[in-house]
């Protein structure tokens, strides 16, 4: 019997409303040879689990859930060959669709299984994040770290009200305390002191549900792309959100982009987020690795 693949699915992902779809998902992976499904019951146990299954013999991992269980999948696969599957049942399901992989499970599920059957695979960068304190975490889409960062780390906090209404209501007093902080960014070697309201590096193009806030981006490039948003008031800044959703807002006299293939970025009180994740306080060194992950479908 073949070596079976390793399918982490969090029934949870996107308040549950794909949950019926899981078995079918499973079924048709289940063609393409045996399954072991993964279902750890906390999430900071997920890679170690991902990476027990890996190494007792799983020829790949499958992820089932949204970009928060695509991105622990992540940590377990990057940088070893191991080929990974991506089936979007979360609410915004950036990270399948900026890497080119079908947006509905079903259809996801397909084109992972006949990938497992034809051994088909392709390869993609990923961002590498080293912390002050050695921790080490890779991201396939954006690292926030402004005030989409101060965003989730407030919504994170608090216990009420549930899903993503806990942004619309952290949004508001991160709104009303907006202020510029000075950034110390290094690209390559080379250092800038921007006075920002927010600084996003993407291997990919979008987050948060398909802000288009990197639209240069390519996780082929061996590049990050830097975005920085300037002093920005809080009129401003609502009034850029819809370029920003639609990837047009580099034209903007106060939005700089960079590239580089090795980031160091500083600030005062902030902590980063990878993939909409905490990863932790600044300062940090981002990286693009190229090749490090290889892509079902």
């Amino acid at each position: 019997m073949s070596a079976p693949v390793a399918v982490l699915v969090n029934p949870v992902a996107g308040r549950g409303r794909h949950r019926g779809q899981v078995d079918a998902v499973l079924d048709r992976l289940r063609t393409a040879g045996p399954v072991e499904v993964l279902q750890p019951e906390r999430a900071e146990v997920v890679p170690a689990v991902c990476r027990a299954a890996l190494d007792a013999g799983a020829r790949a991992l499958v992820a089932v859930g949204g970009d928060g269980t695509v991105h622990l999948g992540l940590q377990a696969v990057a940088g070893t060959g191991v080929p990974f599957g991506i089936v979007p049942a979360g609410t915004g399901n950036d990270i399948g669709t900026n890497l080119g992989l079908p947006g509905a499970m079903l259809p996801a599920a397909e084109a992972a299984a006949r990938a497992l059957e034809s051994g088909a695979t392709r390869r993609a960068d990923l961002g590498r994040v080293e912390l002050a304190d050695g921790t080490v975490r890779w991201f396939a889409g954006v690292l926030g770290a402004g005030f989409d960062a101060l965003v989730n780390e407030r919504a994170n906090g608090m216990r009420y009200p549930k899903g993503r209404r806990r942004y619309d209501v952290a949004i508001v007093p991160e709104l009303l305390g907006l202020r510029p902080r000075r950034y110390t960014l290094g690209l390559d070697g080379t250092s800038l002191t921007p006075d920002a309201v927010l600084v996003a590096i993407g291997n990919t193009v979008a987050y948060g549900g398909g802000y288009r806030i990197c639209p240069e981006a390519d996780y082929t490039d061996g590049l990050l792309d830097v975005v920085v948003g300037g002093e920005f008031t809080r009129v401003g800044l609502l009034r850029i959100l819809p370029r920003v959703r639609n990837g047009t807002h580099l034209g903007h006299p106060l939005v700089h982009s960079y590239q580089a293939a090795t980031i160091t970025l500083d600030a005062p009180g902030i902590v980063a987020y990878t993939d909409g994740e905490r990863a932790g306080p600044l300062p940090l060194t981002a990286t693009a690795v190229r090749d490090a992950l290889t892509l079902l479908g």
